[in-house]
C-alpha cells in the first residue's frame, strides 16, 4: 500500500478531531473563559509565571512533551504490524491525549498553576496526591535518566550531531533576550535560527566532536562521560528563566518539527514509497501481543502521562489567555501524534523491500533495540527521494531527536524540583523548602546515579535504563496519564458539566495498565527478577488504591450533582 494514504488518513483525522472535538471540549466540557485571569498573569515573576504568546508557548509544550518517545514507541510497536499502531495513533490522539492534555492545561490554570500530583489531593482526597506525587516522582526519574542515555547513545555514534546540538543554545538565549529584553517580533528571528542550525548539520558532519581524550583522563567511557556532561547542561538549564532559553529553543524547536514533517511527507509523496511491512505481523509464540501491550509501547504519540505534567507543571503557568488552552493543549497533541505518524512511516515504508523489514523487525529484541537506528535510516531515505544525501538526512533525524530530548530533560528536571519541594513540604523536610538550587541538585542526582548504574551501555545500549526499568516506563506513564484524566473528570463534574469525554479513555487506559502490570508481574515471577517484582507490584497496588480514590471522588461528585 503507498505510504501516502496513511498520511491523508490520519492528518485528515486529525482535523476533524480538531475541527469539531475540540471545539465540543472548549465550549461544553471545560467551558474556556477568555476573561478569566491566568496564573501566568496574576502571579507573574518573570522565571516561571511569564503571560507567553500562544504561538511560542505551543512550540515549547509540544518539543517539551515530544522527546524522542513519540519516534521510539511506534519504532517499536509497527512489529505488532502497521494496522495497530497507526489505528492507536488516530484514535489515541484525537480521543486521549487531546482531552487528556487540554484538560491538564486548563485544570492546572484554574488552580493557579499547581501541578496534576497537587490538584489530585484537592479534587480526589489528600492520600490520592500523595500517592500520585511518587508516582510522578518516579516517571520523571526514569525519562530523564533514559532520556539522558539516549542523547549519550546518539552523540557518541554520531559525533557530527553535537555541533548543531549545541550551537542551538546560544542562538535561542539571542532570541530571548530580543524577545524578552528588547520587546522584538519573534518570528523572524527564529526562522534565522532555524537556519543556522540547519546550516550547523554540515558543519557538524566535518568537524565531529568526540570526548575519547576526556574520557579517557578521567577514567570513564565515552557513553558514561557524555551522560555526565549531559545532566551537568541540564543542570544549569533548569535554573535559567523560561524566556531565557527553553521558550526561545522550544519555539525554534516546534519550527524544526513542522520543517521535519514536511520533509518526511514530502519524500514519502516524491519517492512514492510503499509500506512494505504486514498490516499485521504474525509473531512468534511466547512474544509479547500486540494487546495489551501496543497501549502502552505508544504512549506518547497516542496518550501520555508525561504530558500532564509538562501541561499542569509548566505550560499552564505561561498560558496569556485561558482560550489558548484549545491551540496549545489539544493541537499539541496533533502535533505529536503527527511526529508518531512520521516516525512509523519512517520504520515500515523506509527500510526497503519486506525482507529487509523482516531482517530489521525479527523480534521484539529486535525491534526495541533498533528503533532509533530504524526512524534515523527511514528518515534518511525519505530525505534520499528529495537529492539529498541519505547520510546527511540521517544527520537530519538525529539531530530533531537529541534536540527534542534535550528541551524534554530541561523540563523534566524542571517538574522534577517541583516535586521534590512538594513531597519535602509532605514529609516535613522544611530544610529543601525553598532552596531551589539544592533541589535542583537533587533533581540531577537522581536520575543521573539511574542513568550509571552498571549495565548501563550492555545489550546493545539497553542495559539496566533501558532493559530493565525501561520495561516499567510504559505502564508507569499510562498509569499516570489515567489518574491525571480521573483528576479531570472529577474537576468537570464538580461543575456540572459532562465527564464521559475524560471518563472513557481514563477507563480503557487504567484496565490496559492493569493487565500489563499484571502479566509483567507473572513475567517478573517467572523470570526471578526479584527487583522489578517487587517495583511492578508496588506499582500495582498504587493503581489498585488510586482507582479506588478515584472512583469514590466520582461518586460522591455524582451524588451532590
Amino acid at each position: 500500500m503507498p505510504a501516502f494514504y496513511l498520511i491523508v488518513i490520519t492528518l485528515g483525522a486529525f482535523y476533524l478531531g480538531y475541527r469539531f472535538y475540540s471545539k465540543y471540549l472548549a465550549e461544553r466540557v471545560y467551558a474556556l473563559d477568555p476573561n478569566f485571569k491566568t496564573p501566568a498573569n496574576e502571579l507573574a515573576d518573570g522565571v516561571d509565571f511569564v503571560p507567553t504568546n500562544k504561538h511560542i508557548l505551543l512550540g515549547h509544550h509540544f518539543t517539551a512533551v515530544a522527546g524522542a518517545a513519540p519516534i521510539v514507541g511506534p519504532a517499536i510497536a509497527v512489529y505488532w504490524g502497521w494496522l495497530p499502531a497507526i489505528a492507536w495513533v488516530i484514535l489515541g490522539t484525537v480521543f486521549g491525549a487531546g482531552v487528556h492534555d487540554f484538560g491538564a492545561i486548563v485544570t492546572s490554570a484554574r488552580n493557579r498553576g499547581q501541578n496534576i500530583g497537587t490538584l489530585s489531593g484537592k479534587v480526589i482526597s489528600a492520600r490520592a496526591s500523595t500517592l500520585f506525587l511518587l508516582i510522578i516522582f518516579f516517571l520523571l526519574t526514569l525519562v530523564n535518566a533514559v532520556f539522558g542515555v539516549v542523547m549519550a547513545i546518539l552523540f557518541e555514534a554520531h559525533p557530527g550531531s553535537v555541533i548543531p546540538a549545541v550551537i542551538v543554545i546560544p542562538i535561542a538565549m539571542c532570541i530571548g533576550q530580543w524577545v524578552y529584553r528588547m520587546r522584538g517580533a519573534v518570528l523572524i528571528p527564529s526562522i534565522i535560527g532555524l537556519v543556522l542550525l540547519y546550516a550547523a548539520i554540515p558543519l557538524g558532519q566535518a568537524y565531529p566532536i568526540h570526548v575519547d581524550g576526556l574520557a579517557e583522563m578521567l577514567g570513564l567511557s565515552v557513553r558514561t562521560t557524555w551522560v555526565i556532561l549531559i545532566f551537568a547542561y541540564t543542570w544549569v538549564a533548569s535554573r535559567l528563566p523560561v524566556w531565557l532559553l527553553l521558550q526561545p529553543r522550544d519555539y525554534i524547536n516546534g519550527q524544526q518539527l513542522l520543517v521535519a514533517l514536511v520533509v518526511i511527507f514530502a519524500g514519502v509523496v516524491v519517492g512514492w514509497d510503499t509500506i512494505t511491512a504486514p498490516a499485521v505481523n504474525e509473531v512468534a509464540e511466547g512474544t509479547k501481543h500486540w494487546f495489551p501491550y501496543l497501549f502502552i509501547t505508544i504512549a506518547c504519540g497516542a496518550i501520555s502521562g508525561f504530558h500532564s505534567l509538562v501541561a499542569s507543571g509548566t505550560t499552564s503557568k505561561q498560558i496569556a489567555n485561558e482560550t489558548d488552552a484549545r491551540y496549545i493543549g489539544y493541537g499539541g497533541a496533533m502535533g505529536e501524534g503527527a511526529l508518531a505518524l512520521a516516525a512509523i512511516l519512517a520504520c515500515t515504508a523506509g527500510l526497503g523491500s519486506a525482507a529487509d523489514w523482516q531482517t530489521a523487525y525479527a523480534n521484539f529484541g529486535a525491534a526495541s533495540g533498533g528503533a532509533l537506528g530504524n526512524f534515523v535510516t527511514g528518515v534518511g531515505h525519505f530525505l534520499s527521494n528529495l537529492g539529498i544525501e541519505a547520510s546527511l538526512g540521517a544527520s537530519f533525524a538525529v539531530v530533531v531527536v537529541v534536540t527534542f530530548a534535550g528541551t524534554t530533560m530541561d523540563t523534566g528536571v524542571r517538574l522534577q524540583r517541583y516535586i521534590l519541594e512538594e513531597i519535602a513540604e509532605l514529609a516535613g523536610f522544611k530544610a529543601l523548602v525553598g532552596k531551589t538550587s539544592l533541589l535542583t541538585t537533587l533533581a540531577v542526582l537522581i536520575p543521573l546515579a539511574l542513568a550509571l548504574v552498571p549495565g548501563g551501555e550492555g545489550d546493545g545500549g539497553k542495559g539496566f535504563a533501558f532493559g530493565q526499568l525501561w520495561t516499567l516506563f510504559g505502564t508507569t506513564n499510562q498509569l499516570t496519564a489515567g489518574l491525571a484524566l480521573s483528576v479531570i473528570a472529577v474537576w468537570v463534574l464538580a461543575r456540572d458539566r459532562n465527564p464521559l469525554a475524560a471518563i472513557v479513555p481514563l477507563t480503557f487506559l487504567l484496565v490496559m495498565t492493569s493487565w500489563a502490570l499484571v502479566l509483567n508481574l507473572l513475567d517478573f515471577l517467572a523470570q526471578g527478577s526479584w527487583m522489578l517484582l517487587i517495583m511492578d507490584a508496588g506499582i500495582f497496588v498504587l493503581t489498585a488504591w488510586l482507582i479506588l480514590e478515584a472512583a469514590t471522588a466520582l461518586n460522591r461528585q455524582r451524588r451532590s450533582a
